[in-house]
């Protein structure tokens, strides 16, 4: 959902960890992989952005195997976070150049997607705290003559609650367009999610400055798809390795290069079937 829309406003894109194509020579001219960042293909579709290169997205799937237990959860996203403030960092270290380098629309975008994804996961737990503690306060929090504390209550409430609000409906857009539609009481989990974020984010924040360049690896090859997906490579080099072997044999039957229709009229096959 989000990164296609990005793309169709022609704004820098973060690009995902999957399924990434580049030019060679393109790649090389911007410097190619950083690899010191954990998030490397953030890092580097910015600076595609910089050197006046444009990505966009395909219309593909990529069946990115998701971590299904918290712990691996929780290092994989904390690594992203991480990445992700390590490339605010490295970015902004020439603000001025950064602004000149993207434009307007593509700096504001850098800090709302890059910075403002994990700014908002740590600042989240101060919102909410703000929130029940303006709650549990009860009339005084809430009386007339309050009107700091009414205010900052309202500000909270309504981060929380917009924030909470945007995640859901796309959310719910990208499974409803997947015809997932079933899954979607998921949602519901959106609070409990916006947490586990926010400790990653504190876990990202201390690990950036105790270990910044510690990348710590997501196992993958453990849902039923993925042993799907190996299963099927496998067949699919073991028919190599037969057809090879008839190839060598010369047992393959060799298809002619012309052929005869119904009407008795000659025709030439096309190039990628001769």
């Amino acid at each position: 959902m989000f990164l296609p829309g990005l793309a169709s406003l022609r704004l820098p894109l973060p690009l995902g960890g999957s399924s990434n194509h580049f030019r060679t020579a393109t790649l090389r001219a911007v410097g190619g992989w950083d690899s010191y960042n954990v998030t490397e293909d953030a890092d580097l579709g910015m600076r595609l952005a910089r050197f006046g290169y444009r990505s966009d997205m395909i219309a593909s799937t990529t069946y990115e195997e998701a971590p299904a237990q918290f712990g691996p959860w929780l290092r994989q996203r904390t690594r992203w976070f991480k990445g992700w403030m390590l490339t605010w960092w490295v970015h902004m270290r020439q603000p001025r150049r950064l602004l000149h380098d993207l434009r307007l629309p593509g700096f504001v975008t850098f800090h709302l997607v890059v910075g403002g994804n994990a700014l908002a996961a740590l600042v989240h737990p101060l919102f909410l705290a703000g929130l029940i503690h303006a709650t549990l306060s009860g009339g005084e929090m809430w009386g007339d003559q309050n009107t700091t504390a009414n205010a900052l209550a309202l500000i909270y409430g309504a981060n929380i609650v917009i924030g909470y609000m945007t995640s859901a409906l796309l959310g719910w857009i990208g499974l409803s367009r997947r015809g997932l539609s079933s899954t979607a009481w998921v949602l519901v989990l959106t609070p409990l999610h916006w947490i586990l974020l926010s400790l990653a984010a504190w876990r990202a924040l201390y690990q950036l400055m105790t270990a910044p360049y510690a990348w710590e690896k997501t196992e993958h090859g453990l849902a039923r798809t993925s042993r799907r997906g190996a299963g099927r490579v496998r067949a699919l080099l073991a028919l190599e390795r037969d057809f090879q072997v008839l190839k060598d044999r010369g047992a393959l039957p060799e298809i002619r290069d012309s052929v005869r229709d119904t009407s008795g009229v000659r025709r030439r096959l096309p190039r990628a079937f001769a």
